[in-house]
């Protein structure tokens, strides 16, 4: 299926980090919908779908988040969807975890031997070829792909005129240990790589800025 060009550009100019939502506008059940599967069919390296999304619509919750996400309190109060993203740590993605094999077999359908392959593929990867070889690596390699995850949904979104705003600004452990109280996050199993809020802007953005192609991309 063909997208127009200009749509596809017009999304991207209308995309920015929105500070502050109309409140009184919420989206459209299936629209986040459809936002979600954009998450849920992302591209991840071997396929192993590294993340978790916790949509956080609970107005206590929210508020709960504001003590430690420096970054977030007016969208936390303004926003129509608030969503955390956790990425996975090594009971999921260490190459020698049970996970890994029952994942292959009962979500991708491979048969045993293909499994037994791709496993030592994995393996040599994670120990040789990026050197995933602690947690806080392993955890870093898991939230790359799920900024991919993040990219895909905020792109939907502007294509469907909904505004986003990505969230870094947090402080990581402290709000990893509300999350483990509040939410019931096991935090052997999954930290969290980022929050991002969706809703209708409330005011203009600001004329997009970015610079040249010639000083981004270079042909060889």
């Amino acid at each position: 299926m063909m997208i127009d060009t200009q749509a596809i550009l017009d999304a991207f100019q209308f995309r920015h980090a929105c500070k502050e939502f109309d409140a009184s506008k919420q989206i459209p059940a299936e629209e986040f919908e459809l936002i979600l599967e954009a998450a849920r069919l992302s591209p991840s390296s071997f396929g192993f779908e590294p993340w978790h999304f916790i949509v956080v619509q609970d107005k206590t919750l929210r508020e709960s988040l504001k003590q430690h996400a420096w970054g977030a309190p007016l969208k936390l109060d303004t926003a129509s969807h608030f969503v955390l993203c956790l990425a996975m740590k090594s009971p999921f993605l260490d190459a020698d975890s049970p996970y890994l094999p029952q994942f292959m077999r009962e979500v991708q359908h491979h048969p045993d031997d293909i499994a037994n392959m791709r496993l030592g593929f994995y393996k040599q990867f994670q120990q040789s070829d990026f050197g995933l070889t602690d947690e806080r690596k392993l955890f870093d390699w898991a939230s790359k792909q799920c900024y991919i995850a993040l990219a895909n949904m905020m792109t939907v979104a502007a294509m469907r005129g909904i505004d986003s705003c990505p969230i870094e600004g947090f402080k990581q452990q402290e709000t990893e240990t509300l999350l483990a109280e509040q939410f019931g996050v096991n935090l052997q199993e999954y930290g969290l790589a980022y929050m991002v809020a969706f809703g209708y802007r409330k005011h203009a953005p600001k004329a997009k800025t970015r610079r040249a192609m010639a000083q981004v991309v270079t042909w060889k």
